[in-house]
Order: C-alpha cells, then structure tokens, then sequence
C-alpha cells in the first residue's frame, strides 16, 4: 500500500509548479487534482479556489515531495493545509480517488466500488 500526500493550494498554477517540484524531489506519481471553490469567503482568498495536488508513493518519498511542493507553493499563492497519509485504510483510498476536476472519471470510479 502507498502512502499518500494530500497538499491544498490557491490556485490552479500554484498546484502545477508544486507538483513538479514535488516529483522532482521524491519518487511519486501524482493523482488527479481536486478542486473546490469557498463559497462564503471565496473573495477574500488570494486566488478564488483551492486545489489538492495528490502524491503517492513509499512514505519517505511522499514526505519529500510534500516539503519540496509547499516550499514552491508558500513562494507563489501559498498553502491551504497539507496532510501526510502513511497507510490510507480502503474506504479511504475510495475518497482518494474523487475529484472534482473529472467528474465522468469519479463517478465510474465511486459508483464501481460502491
């Protein structure tokens, strides 16, 4: 089972130069990215949406990548939150998999496994 890192940034820009960064440093893969847009306090933010960049791989590799992505990202629009997952349970690797970026893939996926 792979680890998994969950990184949110402001902006779609900010998740390409910190996923890149964070493959350069570690070796991941990425998942799709996810998105969500803050309905109440939408026009205060830096940039009206967040984004989740998602790294999978072996723990310390994801950890790597993790601290490389939210450098790039602090320098550029900056970061939401961040978590690293060292074994995600199977329920979670089902959520894992949703995103909002790809609806028709999500809803294959979820309602496949469902």
């Amino acid at each position: 089972m792979e680890a998994a890192g969950i990184l949110e940034v402001y902006g779609l820009a900010t998740a390409f130069a910190a996923a890149d960064e964070g493959c350069k440093a570690g070796d991941v893969r990425l998942e799709i990215f996810d998105k969500n847009k803050p309905g109440k306090n939408a026009d205060s933010l830096p940039v009206p949406v967040i984004i989740m960049i998602k790294f999978r791989g072996a723990v310390a590799d994801v950890e790597a990548a993790m601290a490389a992505a939210e450098t790039r990202a602090q320098e550029l629009a900056g970061v939401v939150t961040k978590h690293v997952i060292a074994r995600p349970t199977a329920d979670t690797e089902k959520m894992l998999k949703l995103s909002g970026l790809d609806k028709k893939k999500v809803n294959k996926v979820y309602l496949k496994e469902v």
